[in-house]
């Protein structure tokens, strides 16, 4: 059988995309590389430039490819962006997304692993947070997954049809073996964005907002190291294939790093000074968002190997190093 991994030339994707070829699976990826790059999917895996939206590729791809499961990243991303064009958010992430879980449906495709977000949870009213909690997004991006989220518990009810929707707290870091890593043109990930700070493509960091009601003033994120979570999708797709019901689970560590929590430590591990600039709050952050990750251990035995914050910016200081060097082969 063959897995079906959307947005697979991202950076979550192209991490999900060699995972699953170490577990000898077999490989498709769909990207239209709006944002991905083609050179980050692995070699082994077939790469079919198109569109989730485009309802007659999706019908012939799952009709001839054997495919049995889906891993769904493609869609927007930048929280700010969404508010400023939120219609652009309800098209790539929601819109698409039901055109996706159509052909599936159609095709009888009946497994459907889902990249949500911390985002549907807003200003949470309890931290650490945990999947119980009202839902309340405070930007379109959130709103964009929750309806997906939505989509995928109708059609579950109402077709022979399971997904586990993985609610991502702050992902960062890199392949540890350094295969691939975040490779998005002026990307706003804060770890991300520091890295390329240290490494001279950015000339300073942005802190916006020094007035949350945090220890320092900054907001505070559960960041997971992107092996990790590309770990707990692995896991998710065996519990679906062995006839489970459907899932939806917070993806963090428990506990969370401030945003100059997180400098200082980009400093600590490159052993380099960085110049900082304070701003304003940005439309739709929240000031502190940390999961409440039980289930994900309990339900998928989930077990992280790279909870250390200073180990994950090390990963994505090594991957933005390597960018520069093969930016310059």
């Amino acid at each position: 059988m063959t897995v079906l991994v959307t947005g697979g030339a991202g950076y979550i994707g192209s991490h999900m995309v060699w995972a699953l070829l170490d577990a000898g699976e077999q490989v498709v990826v769909l990207d239209n590389l709006s944002t991905g790059n083609d050179w980050a999917v692995a070699a082994q895996a077939e790469l079919v430039i198109g569109d989730i939206g485009d309802e007659a590729l999706l019908d012939n791809l799952m009709g001839s490819k054997n495919i049995d499961s889906i891993i769904h990243f493609a869609g927007s991303i930048i929280v700010p962006e969404s508010v400023s064009d939120p219609l652009k958010y309800y098209l790539n992430n929601t819109v698409k997304s039901r055109a996706l879980i159509a052909a599936a449906v159609r095709n009888n495709v009946k497994n459907f692993i889902f990249s949500s977000t911390a985002a549907v949870y807003g200003d949470p009213e309890t931290v650490p947070v945990d999947e119980t909690a009202r839902l309340a997004p405070m930007s379109p991006y959130g709103t964009s997954k929750l309806m997906t989220e939505l989509m995928l518990a109708d059609t579950a009810k109402a077709h022979d049809f399971r997904y586990t929707a993985l609610r991502y707290f702050n992902v960062a870091g890199a392949d540890p073996v350094g295969r691939t890593g975040s490779s998005t043109k002026d990307a706003t990930l804060l770890i991300k964005v520091a890295c390329e700070v240290v490494v001279g493509k950015r000339p300073h960091l942005s802190v916006f907002g020094t007035d949350y009601d945090t220890p320092d003033g900054t907001g505070v994120r559960d960041y997971i190291h992107v092996t990790d979570l590309v770990d707990a999708h692995c896991l998710a797709l065996g519990y679906l294939r062995a006839g489970n019901d459907s899932l939806v689970v917070n993806c963090g560590y428990g506990h969370g790093f401030s945003v100059l929590d997180v400098i200082e430590a980009v400093k600590r591990v490159s052993k380099t000074e960085i110049e900082v600039q304070y701003a304003p709050r940005r439309p739709g952050d929240s000031p502190k968002v940390v999961a409440k990750a039980d289930a994900v251990r309990a339900v998928l035995n989930w077990q992280p190997q790279y909870d250390d914050l200073d180990v994950i910016v090390a990963h994505g200081l090594n991957w933005e190093r390597h960018l520069i060097s093969r930016n310059r082969s």
